[in-house]
């Protein structure tokens, strides 16, 4: 028990913190949270993932094993969030923001701080969660948009879209500069040190500022709380399953059980929220499996270190 309430006061609890600070900064400031979510899409979460890739040497056996596992993790969940929507018998609106809630996860503006914090001295437990970030953005824009838009776009548009992020530019110039052992001069290296440095604080900020503008009261009732469940205790377990049949182990290991806790992503709230599906219920979602999370990660992360660490 020592050992688990460490976990939460020395990784958790100063999340929270962050998350606070942000949430009271929006209360008395009202910041523009889109101006603030472009600096993270465009500046902080870019150089942060260049520098990680940049420095880690994943090898492709490695590589391979994980994009296997996501591949099996992200579809097991498409999967049960179906059928669960349909045992719950859901009008199809509620049950497109039901099963976008189980399948994206926050792995960016909340998984990628945590995995700094939990493995800071093994750079290949943060690289993972950047590849886990990649793939979520492929499902996010394309499964959960279809979700929501019946799949409006077409598939060149996502495509497209896709390929404007800046999180994918920099996986690969960070890729091809490690394998081409390119050095970064100081000139460029220092500020971007800066950059990285600050992208855990300014993320779990904004997030916090994002969570504060959610209402509470109506954040009670029966698809948050499965939904929830479903994310936070049934993906991690189905994780582990998975992580056991493809015999995985190590910080590999830990690393995939540990992201597969995260709570639902934001996006599947600004995805709600600008298409006007259930947007509410979306951003109830968001928040409550946030919250929840405090308590259920810090357990995961307990249980990685037990079982793999």
């Amino acid at each position: 028990m020592t050992y688990l309430a460490m976990i939460f006061y020395q990784i958790v609890a100063p999340i929270l913190v962050l998350l606070a600070i942000g949430a009271g900064l929006q209360k008395k400031f009202q910041f523009n949270l889109k101006a603030m979510s472009q600096l993270i899409a465009y500046c902080f979460m870019p150089v942060a993932v260049f520098l990680n890739i940049y420095e880690t040497s994943i090898e492709m056996t490695v590589l391979g094993q994980v994009a296997l596992f996501i591949t099996i993790f992200i579809g097991s969940q498409m999967i049960l969030s179906h059928y669960i929507a349909k045992l719950l018998g859901l009008e199809t609106s509620e049950s497109a923001v039901f099963k976008n809630s189980v399948v994206l996860i926050n792995s960016g503006n909340y998984g990628i701080p945590v995995a700094q914090m939990v493995f800071a001295t093994q750079p290949i437990g943060v690289a993972i969660q950047v590849i886990l970030v990649i793939f979520q953005n492929v499902t996010t824009y394309t499964y959960g948009l279809y979700n929501l838009i019946s799949a409006t776009k077409s598939g060149a548009e996502i495509v497209k879209d896709f390929l404007k992020m800046p999180i994918v530019h920099a996986l690969i110039l960070g890729v091809l500069l490690n394998v081409f052992d390119i050095q970064i001069p100081q000139t460029f290296r220092i500020p971007l040190d800066h950059i990285a440095g600050g992208f855990v604080a300014v993320a779990l900020i904004t997030l916090g500022a994002q969570l504060s503008q959610i209402e509470l009261k109506t954040m009670m009732n029966r698809t948050v709380f499965i939904s929830c469940f479903t994310r936070l205790i049934v993906g991690p377990l189905a994780a582990l399953l998975f992580i056991y049949l493809l015999k995985i182990d190590g910080v590999v290991a830990q690393s995939l059980l540990i992201a597969s806790a995260f709570p639902t992503s934001r996006n599947s709230s600004s995805l709600a929220l600008e298409y006007d599906v259930e947007s509410n219920t979306a951003a109830q979602t968001v928040l409550f499996s946030t919250i929840v999370s405090c308590l259920t990660v810090t357990f995961v992360i307990y249980l990685s270190d037990v079982l793999f660490g």
